[in-house]
Formats: C-alpha cells, structure tokens, sequence
C-alpha cells in the first residue's frame, strides 16, 4: 500500500459510511414482500420513557432523529411530526432534559421531547417526531450554501425519503397523515419545501394535515398565499397555525434584535394584508394576551403576542408558553385553551437520552402495496414532463424497485498510476438499470440526473464515469444488442415499449434469468469534468454493440431536464475499495493519482449532478 493510499485510509475511515451500500445477494429475485430482518439495522438508543431513537445522516449536510414510541400499533392512525430546529440549537437540546446545569441553559428552552409525549396523553398516542438538522445548525445558511433552487429541490426529495424511512421504522402504511412545524430559522425549511414543491409544479401534498410557525415565518410572502389556501380549501380536517410576537423593537447588548424590515411581527402583517384579500371572511379577536385573526372555519390561525413589556419571547412562546403543543392540538380533541404559562409538560421532563451514531438510511423495502409498471405507466402516460418525473422520483425514494435491483455486483478494475504503483479498485453496482415495479411486473425507468442524484443522495450511491461504464459493460456476464426506436423519443409509451423489447431479447434470445448482470441495452447518464463547464447539461455514454464499440460517444449536448427510452440509470455504490481500503467514490475520482483507476478523463472533482 503506498502512502498516497495510507493517507487515504487514515482520512476516510472515520469518515466512512456506516453502510456498505450493496444490498444481499441472491441467486434468484427475492419475493416482492421482503422482510425487514433483511435490511441494515439501524442503531437504536431508548430514552426513559422507552421510546426508540434512531439518527440517520442525510445528504447533504443534515440530519434526521426519529423518536418513536416504544410500541406501536400498524392498525391505528400514526402521526408523523416533521419538526425543523431553529437556528443555534442541536437536535439533544431541542429535545430537552432536566436542567442540572445553568450553562446548559439551552436544553431547557423548547422541550420538543416533553411536549410531544404530552401529546401522547392528549390523543396523539402514536406521534412520532422526525428532528431535522442541519449540519451548521441553520437552515438559512444550508440553503443559502446549496443555493436556493437546488436547496428546495433537495428538500422535496428529503421529505419523501424520511416518510419512506418512517414507515419502515413504524411498521405502517406510507400515507400517515404528517405535520410540518418548527422554531425560528426551521422556518427556511418548511417555506424551502413550499417552493421546491412549486417549482415542479407540484401542490401541497394531501398526506399534508397540518403546518405551525412557532415563530419562524420570517420567509412569508404573498406568494406563497395561494398555495396555502388552496391546500386548506382541499379539506376540512387541514391546519395552519402561525405564532408569532412583536420582535421590532428587540434589544440585545444595545442593538435591535432583528432588521428594520424583518422579524416575524413583520411577516405576519405581509400574511394577515394577504389574508385580506381572499374571499372567506377574517375574524379579529384576542385570546388570553394574544391577538387573533382565524379564517376558513378557524383552520387558519394567527396568534400574536403584542409583547408589551417588549421582552425577547423567541423561544419562550415554544416552551415556556407550550406553543408546540398548542399549534399541535388546535381543533383536536384534546386542545389546550390557549398558549401560556405554566408548563403542561413539566411530568414529562427526564434527563434526556444519548443520541445513536448518525447512519445512512436503508433503501426502504418495497411496500406491500405499491405499484406495478403497468399501473405506474397508465397512470403518468399523459402527465407532463415535470409532473411525471416527481411521480417518478416519488415512487423510487419510497423503495418500489424490483428485488433483484438490490443485489449489487463487484466491478474489479487495475491501474498504473502516474507514479508507476499498480492498484486495484472494486466498486459495486446494480445489475441493471434502475426500475419501478414489483419482480412480476417491472420496467426499466429512464430518468433525469436530478431525479438519479436524489435517490442516489438518499440511499448511498453515485452515477459512473465514461471508464467505469466500458468496465461494467466488461464485468457483465449478459451481453444486449442495442434496440434504437426514433418516435416520441420522451414519452412513457416510448419508454415501455422499449423495455419491452429489451426484454424480449433477454428472455427470447439470450436466455438470461431476471437479475442477471446486464449491460449494452442503454446510453448511461455519467458523470464528467465536461460538467464544470456545461452545469446545464446531462451526459450520456454506452450502449454498446456485442463487440464492445459504444453508440453513443460522451456527449453533453442535450440540457439537463432531457430524457428519453434510450437513457439508463446504472446506479454505484458510493463506497469503493481501493488496495482494501474502503472509501468513499468521490475522493478516489477527485484523486490526481488514484482517479486513474475510475476515471480516463482525468480527475473528477465534482461527481454529481444538482438534485
């Protein structure tokens, strides 16, 4: 091993998935209802209260903890609370513990964890909470770095996958109705979500029962108006709740707390001035200190504190006043009068519980219910482009894929590098291209590299170079001749029919079971340093004939929301090992050494495309 490699090693161990990314081997497809006991466990840590606590590392940059009740019942309703933490804060001081210290004071401020199994004793008996986080504990700043359009996007794919997630965990149908709440700057979160949504084309969901502010709709504009109201036109059971104070005139060490056209007082009136506008009629009262508007049957709600004493009540209207556990009860039986002091929640307080190390998420097992093919594509056959690939993506971050799809295979690739050392590399790949359906009813899904970045993002894998795609085409032990088609190139009916004569081939011709590791049936998306300069565009390679000779040369000249028939998604684990050394693809690829064993472009500083 040279040291260019020990190096590696060192650097990346700790680094490391906790996860391998290939998936259990068998020799034949496995039943179409899978068992969990096959899948990676999670690690786990109880609080007092016997809860189950899990912590699952998401890409980029976040994490996801999901607090379970200790037992939970698959026949009755469960709640799932998405709840995303405010600016500053861990997710162990949102969840709060018996303050013991006075310089944890934060752990004493919101009691999430309290308060949430206080609503288990007010009907909610089966919420579970998923604490969203990111990495720099701000999700203005984690946007802001990912770059607004991209950030939303990535949201909208992160909310899918943690309710896939959920289910597993739970044991419970994918459809339980969610919540969507959170402190301070989890507002970017839930207003980042709004507008990745919107930009597909997309309303907001009807699994979507409830939204709360807890202070934290600094991002309110008008525009968002429409789609929050159409959403809560769609049924009556629908919520919004907006807490909020008058921060305007908030002091700290002698300076105003929040900008002279910012703060949550502020963007209440932009929402209240909106509000003015639609047709059902506003009341204006007070509750307790509180002012009032309510609209559409009281399903909408503003609360403001008028804060007269103009104290800093931030993080008091979550905790202190049990603002978390009102907005969650409003027009539910077991509802709280009114926000405000004391604590409901004090019986409830331990001393808190030690978090699991973070993990990548499993690739969920495909649900007992979930499409076959042939209902997917009749049901995305006249959607257009945008929508039809959110329903893809939808259907892939839930784990409907075929079995067979998770047993990986082992690409073995040798390399003299610059320095004159040999190396060798394994990396793991699906057997196929990715597809939608059960193992009896499956077709190959062609899709754009966004839609593929997302679901490799969740699940731990990437999209190959030029070099490993000639190297997959070598390992495969099933060889297709390519099957070209010129009409309606991007439409479903194109992408099924074709999968259709693929199969006939395999199965007619070349006698290969299902599963078998195949290749030259499609153009690869790949990964390139072409992209730096083309960021707008998706590159394709492959498709190669039964001599080895490629169609399809590296070309990038199609823009990057363009995908037809002849596109596939062969999807690599991200962990490589190089000299047995396990580490992750894109430190190898980025290497001014080591790249040579993945990639004969050079080195490939950015491998992915932006989700």
């Amino acid at each position: 091993m040279t040291s260019r490699v020990r190096l590696l090693a060192l650097t990346t161990l700790l680094a490391a998935c906790a996860r391998s990314g290939s998936m259990p081997d068998t020799a034949r497809p496995a039943p179409a209802a899978r068992s969990d006991a096959s899948l990676p466990v999670l690690p786990v840590a109880r609080s007092s209260a016997g809860e189950r606590v899990h912590v699952l590392a998401l890409t980029p940059a976040a994490t996801a903890t999901i607090v379970l009740p200790a037992r939970i019942d698959p026949a009755r309703r469960v709640d799932l609370i998405l709840y995303t933490l405010p600016n500053g804060n861990s997710t162990a001081e949102t969840m709060g513990r018996r303050l013991r210290d006075s310089s944890r004071w934060r752990d004493d401020i919101q009691h999430i964890a309290a308060q949430t199994r206080f609503l288990r004793t007010r009907g909610l008996t089966q919420a579970i909470v998923v604490y969203l986080e990111a990495d720099a504990r701000s999700w203005p700043e984690w946007r802001r770095v990912q770059g607004y359009p991209t950030a939303n996007a990535r949201l909208v794919a992160l909310v899918d996958e943690l309710r896939a997630q959920v289910a597993r965990l739970a044991g419970h149908p994918r459809d339980m109705p969610v919540t969507l709440t959170g402190h301070s700057g989890g507002g970017s979160f839930m207003f980042g979500w709004m507008e990745g949504l919107a930009a597909q084309g997309q309303p907001l969901p009807a699994w979507l029962v409830r939204i709360a502010w807890l202070d934290a709709n600094y991002n309110f504009a008008a525009t968002h108006g429409p789609m929050l109201r159409a959403w809560l036109q769609g049924d009556t059971t629908r919520v919004l709740e907006v807490l909020a104070y008058d921060d305007r005139e908030i002091m700290l060490d002698g300076k105003k707390v929040v900008a002279d056209d910012g703060g949550t007082w502020r963007a209440s009136q932009r929402l209240l001035t909106w509000l003015a506008t639609v047709p059902e009629p506003v009341v204006h009262d007070t509750l307790g200190v509180f002012r009032r508007w309510r609209a559409m049957d009281g399903r909408l709600e503003v609360l403001l504190h008028p804060n007269p004493a103009n104290r800093i009540l931030h993080t008091a209207l979550v905790g202190e006043m049990n603002g978390y556990a009102y907005t969650m009860l409003v027009r539910r039986p077991g509802a709280l009068q009114q926000p405000g002091e004391p604590r409901v929640y004090s019986a409830f307080v331990d001393t808190g519980v030690t978090l699991p190390p973070a993990v990548r998420p499993p690739l969920p097992p495909r649900a007992r219910d979930a499409e076959g093919a042939t209902a997917f594509f009749a049901r995305v056959r006249a959607m257009p482009r945008q929508q039809r690939e959110a329903a893809v993506q939808a259907q892939l971050l839930a784990g409907n894929i075929p079995s067979f799809l998770r047993a990986l295979r082992d690409v073995t690739v040798t390399a003299t590098l610059a320095d004159g050392s040999v190396h060798t590399a394994t990396f793991a790949v699906m057997p196929d291209y990715l597809a939608i359906g059960r193992d009896d009813d499956w077709a190959r899904i062609p899709t754009t590299p966004q839609v593929a970045q997302a679901f490799g993002d969740a699940y731990g894998f990437v999209l190959p170079t030029r070099k490993m795609v000639n190297d997959i085409w070598r390992a495969a032990t099933v060889h297709g001749d390519p099957r070209p088609l010129t009409i309606d190139r991007d439409s479903a009916q194109t992408v099924l029919q074709h999968h259709r004569l693929v199969e006939a081939q395999l199965r007619d011709t070349l006698r290969a079971p299902v599963g078998a590791f195949v290749a030259g049936i499609k153009k690869d998306v790949v990964v390139t340093p072409l992209l730096r300069a083309r960021t707008d565009r998706v590159a394709i390679f492959g498709w190669h004939y039964v001599d080895g000779r490629p169609i399809q040369p590296l070309y990038t000249g199609h823009v990057d929301w363009y995908v037809d028939y002849s596109h596939g998604i062969r999807l690599v684990s991200r962990i490589v090992t190089v000299d047995g050394v396990r580490m992750p693809i894109e430190r190898v690829l980025a290497d001014p050494l080591l790249h040579v064993l993945l990639s004969d472009e050079g080195p490939v500083r950015v491998a992915r495309y932006q989700p």
